[in-house]
């Protein structure tokens, strides 16, 4: 990469570095944001003006005991009692107010993220265009979330107060540290020369050297902390999905097998932490050793002077003082090398999440519209997410009174069709009308952790339903063992059969009563004679409410509560598309 290439990358790093940082300071929170910004950066100047006071108490205490003068030197004791006091003030504050900042930064950044990952099921398209092959697309969103958004917050804080800290610290030292360095002189070709401020300059080599040497000895930790993190990801994703599918792992004796696969994510895991740590060892190698030589390096430059009595103890001690916050401001980024390294990585993640989200946002989709005339499509097409044809120019219409059922082999598209009536498919072209009052039963349906009638309403807030019709509906769905239980809180896709699931998922749809209905395999885990009963019942509704149901449903019984049928099979010619659908 030419200088060129490294100087565009430095200017997008930067572009996206204040993307992720502005808006909260511009939100609707931006006062008070500004406000303890401001408040925190006063803290750390009144900080910087405390070391310098310091610095010339340095001075003065030191003359005093080189002097024996007894009255100076209890005089600047109790200076230093209120120098010191007044700095531990500052300090704790400047934590409390840091903290505070960092909380309220998270929590406006957390919420705006999952308002972004969740609105226009962006999560979901996201799951799906993995399967594009896409290996750009962003791991572990919840993991970027909740881990990398603090960590963002807290390492930018940090970081960027650090650095204000240092550059104030530079000018207010630079100048006493010139006025006590006194001129270096040295003959250069027959000729004499001063060197005036070369302490000054002394520490500017010094630093400029040990950045350069530390940039290059630590750059490799960048990538590996990126990695580290999606590696942690992954290891914590694997086990949630072995603690969800519990029981079937069990039943399948496969907890070796699971054992093995965690055993190969953390052993990945740790080879990269390894590495990272190598990586760091080497790195604190350096800076142990620069670190520890520039406590030295102010006493060896400045010593011919106080040995020559040009300078006393106490302007010795102060020289060095001023030196060692010259070369702490100028050694920042050496000392912060490996948390630059964390807070680059994290940043590279956040913002490659923000784009996939941003490009599922753009994304073609089909036109979805509520509609009057029932569920209609205007030359729908969809595709598999990876490019190839499903169905092609479907125009189709299910009115008001009509019940459809959709058969056809396994990856024929019928629960993809369904997705595109509903509106979540993205990899699909035309229009889809459907009207407003319509509700969707999955084969697999989702309840949330919490009481029975939480999982009941759901996404609509349970107190919108009295006791009296969740627990109405639980009868009409064959579950009234559960009417008890509305206030029991448990895990309920996990516990409960997967033919308790279906008839939850029906008992939802009596309780919130939809005049259309769109079925996908809903009563695919239920014996013949309870799946009839509740398939009556729901046709029942349907019709009362003057709407229609379609179905998708391999067993034959319920072709007598559907008076259409549309059959996807696989096309002859397989011109464009891999299945047709055929009405009768």
């Amino acid at each position: 990469m030419n200088s060129l290439d490294k100087l565009a990358a430095a200017r997008n790093t930067l572009r996206r570095v204040w993307a992720l940082t502005t808006p909260f300071f511009s939100s609707d929170e931006k006062w008070n944001a500004r406000a303890l910004l401001v408040a925190i950066v006063l803290l750390n100047l009144g900080a910087v003006y405390m070391l310098v006071l310091m610095n010339e108490w340095n001075r003065l205490f030191y003359d005093a005991l080189e002097k024996r003068d007894q009255a100076v030197f209890w005089a600047q004791l109790l200076r230093f009692t209120y120098l010191a006091f007044s700095l531990i003030i500052i300090a704790v504050y400047k934590f409390y107010l840091t903290q505070l900042l960092e909380m309220r930064w998270r929590a406006w950044m957390t919420q705006h993220y999952l308002q972004r990952w969740l609105s226009g099921q962006a999560f979901y398209r996201m799951e799906l265009a993995r399967f594009t092959g896409n290996n750009n697309l962003p791991d572990n969103p919840d993991q970027r979330i909740q881990e990398d958004l603090n960590l963002f917050t807290t390492y930018s804080i940090s970081l960027s107060m650090g650095l204000l800290n240092a550059v104030v610290t530079l000018l207010s030292f630079v100048g006493i540290l010139w006025s006590l360095s006194g001129g270096f002189t040295f003959s250069l070709g027959g000729s004499q020369y001063v060197l005036h401020g070369f302490m000054v300059w002394a520490a500017v080599a010094y630093c400029v050297v040990g950045s350069v040497i530390t940039h290059y000895i630590g750059r490799p930790q960048i990538p590996l902390n990126f990695r580290q993190q999606r590696l942690e990801a992954d290891f914590r994703h694997h086990m949630v999905r072995v603690r969800e599918y519990s029981e079937a792992i069990a039943l399948d004796k496969g907890e070796h097998v699971e054992g093995e696969h965690l055993e190969r994510r953390f052993l990945s895991l740790l080879g990269n932490y390894l590495r990272l740590i190598r990586a760091q060892k080497n790195l604190i190698w350096f800076t142990s050793f620069f670190g520890q030589a520039a406590i030295i390096f102010p006493f060896l430059v400045a010593a011919p002077r106080f040995f020559s009595g040009a300078i006393q103890l106490g302007e010795l001690m102060q020289i060095s003082s001023a030196f060692g916050n010259v070369q702490d401001s100028l050694a920042w980024f050496v000392d912060n090398y490996s948390s630059l390294a964390t807070w680059r990585a994290t940043t590279d993640r956040l913002t490659s999440f923000e784009e996939s989200v941003a490009a599922q946002d753009r994304a073609l989709r089909p036109e979805v519209v509520q509609g009057t005339h029932g569920l209609v499509t205007n030359a729908l097409t969809l595709s598999l997410p990876d490019g190839s044809e499903l169905l092609a120019n479907l125009s189709l219409q299910v009115r008001a009174g009509d019940s459809v059922i959709v058969k056809g082999p396994s990856g024929s598209g019928k629960s993809t069709l369904f997705r595109a009536f509903a509106g979540i498919w993205p990899f699909a072209r035309g229009r889809v009308e459907i009207p407003a009052d319509t509700m969707c039963i999955p084969q697999n349906p989702y309840f949330p952790d919490g009481t029975l009638r939480d999982a009941l309403a759901y996404p609509e807030p349970a107190h919108r339903y009295s006791d009296e019709a969740l627990r109405e509906a639980l009868d009409a769905a064959l579950l009234p063992q559960m009417a008890a239980r509305l206030d029991d809180q448990d895990a309920w896709t996990q516990k409960l059969s997967g033919g308790e699931r279906q008839r939850l998922a029906l008992a939802r749809v009596f309780l919130k009563q939809p005049a259309w209905v769109l079925a996908d395999e809903a009563t695919s885990a239920l014996d013949e004679a309870a799946e009839h009963t509740l398939y009556q019942r729901l046709s029942a509704m349907v019709k009362r409410r003057g709407g229609a149901l379609v179905s998708i449903a391999h067993r034959p019984a319920l072709d007598a509560f559907h008076r259409r049928r549309w059959q996807l099979q696989k096309r002859p010619d397989d011109d464009t598309a891999a299945f047709e659908l055929r009405q009768a």
